[in-house]
C-alpha cells in the first residue's frame, strides 16, 4: 500500500513564498548602503581629479567595485520579491539570494586577487606616498564603511520565514508561524545575500584600517614596505571570507546545506518511535530559514500522511513537506 498526501485541487492550491522575514527591510538597507558608497566614490573621484590626487581617485574606483557587488545584492532582493508568485519558479525565489551571494563572493575573491597583485608590485617597485593625504582618505573611507556596517549588521546572519504569506496548508505545510525563537536557536536562517553585502563592507573597512596602520608606520619610521605588506595581509583575509561565502552559498545552491542534516535528524526522531522506518529522505533549503522535505516511510500499520505531518509540525523550518507511506511487506 502506498499513500501520499492528496487533496482536492481547490484545497491544494498554495504558494511558495520562501523569502526571509526581513526581505524588504534588508533590501532597503542595501540600497541605502549603495547610495552612501556611491556618493563617497563620486566625491573621491571628483576631488582627486580636481586636486590631482591619485590616492583619492584610486580609492574612489576601489569603492566602485564594492558598490557594484552590492548592486547585485539589491537587484537580487528586488527580483526575488517581484517574482515571488511566478509559477515558473517551482520552489519560489528564496534561493536567488544564495545565487547572488555566490556571485558576490566571486567578485570579492577577484578584489582580493587584485589587491594582492598591486601590493606585490608595490613591494618590488616602491612609489612616493603622500602620507597625510592618504591617511585622511583612508580615515574618511573607514567612517563611511563603519556606518554601512552598522546599517547591515543587525540581521546579517539571522533571518527566518516571511510571516506575511500563508504557506502552511494542511496537505503540504503543517507548521505554525510563531517560531522566531526556534529559528534563532537553530541558526538555520542565514541570508547569504545580505551576508555578501556585509562582507564587502567589512572588507573595505579592513583595507582602510590596515592602510591607516601601514601609512602611520611608513610616515613615522620610513618603512615604505609596510603599506604593500598590509595590502597582502588584507588580501589574504578577504580571500578567506570570500571562500567561506562561496562554500556556504554554493552548498545551498547544490542542495547540500549543512543545516539540513540537523533537520533530517529531527525528522527521524519524530517518525521512528511510531514504528515506521524511513525508506528515503530528502531535505533541502528553499530560502532563508525555509526547508523542504520529501519523506518516504515504511510501516506495518500505516497511517494517513496527515498523521505523520502532525508529528513533524514542531520542525518549524519545514515549509514544504511531502509524505509517502508504504505498508511493509509481510
Amino acid at each position: 500500500m502506498t499513500s501520499a498526501t492528496t487533496a482536492p485541487l481547490a484545497e491544494s492550491a498554495h504558494d511558495h513564498f520562501f523569502l526571509g522575514t526581513d526581505h524588504q527591510r534588508n533590501e532597503r538597507k542595501v540600497w541605502l548602503v549603495i547610495a552612501l558608497t556611491a556618493s563617497m566614490m563620486l566625491v573621491e573621484i571628483v576631488a582627486g581629479t580636481i586636486y590631482g590626487s591619485m590616492a583619492l581617485v584610486a580609492d574612489g574606483w576601489h569603492m566602485s567595485t564594492h558598490a557594484g557587488a552590492m548592486l547585485i545584492t539589491a537587484l537580487a532582493y528586488r527580483f526575488a520579491r517581484k517574482q515571488v508568485g511566478n509559477p515558473r519558479f517551482t520552489f519560489g525565489t528564496g534561493k536567488l539570494g544564495d545565487l547572488a551571494g555566490f556571485a558576490s563572493a566571486i567578485v570579492l575573491a577577484l578584489i582580493a586577487l587584485l589587491i594582492a597583485w598591486e601590493s606585490l608590485v608595490r613591494l618590488t617597485q616602491p612609489i612616493h606616498i603622500d602620507f597625510n593625504q592618504a591617511i585622511a582618505v583612508a580615515a574618511v573611507g573607514l567612517i563611511i564603511n563603519l556606518i554601512c556596517a552598522w546599517l547591515l549588521k543587525d540581521d546579517h546572519a539571522h533571518h527566518g520565514h516571511d510571516h506575511g504569506h500563508h504557506h502552511h496548508h494542511d496537505h503540504e505545510h503543517g507548521h505554525d508561524q510563531g517560531h522566531d525563537a526556534h529559528h534563532a536557536a537553530h541558526g538555520h536562517s542565514r541570508d547569504n545575500n545580505l551576508r555578501a553585502a556585509y562582507i564587502h563592507v567589512l572588507a573595505d573597512a579592513l583595507t582602510s584600517v590596515l592602510a591607516i596602520v601601514a601609512l602611520l608606520v611608513g610616515r613615522n619610521y620610513g618603512w615604505l614596505w609596510a603599506d604593500p605588506v598590509m595590502g597582502v595581509v588584507g588580501a589574504l583575509v578577504i580571500a578567506r571570507w570570500s571562500w567561506g561565502l562561496i562554500q556556504d552559498s554554493g552548498s545551498v545552491l547544490l542542495d547540500a546545506a549543512a543545516e539540513g542534516e540537523e533537520i533530517r535528524q529531527e525528522i527521524r526522531e519524530a517518525t521512528e518511535p511510531t514504528g515506521s522506518q524511513i525508506a528515503d529522505l530528502h531535505v533541502w533549503q528553499v530560502g532563508p530559514g525555509h526547508f523542504a522535505a520529501i519523506v518516504s516511510l515504511i510501516a506495518q500499520e500505516t497511517q494517513e500522511p496527515a498523521y505523520y505531518k502532525a508529528l513533524l509540525a514542531h520542525i518549524h523550518e519545514l515549509s514544504h513537506v511531502t509524505v509517502e507511506v508504504q505498508r511493509q511487506a509481510a
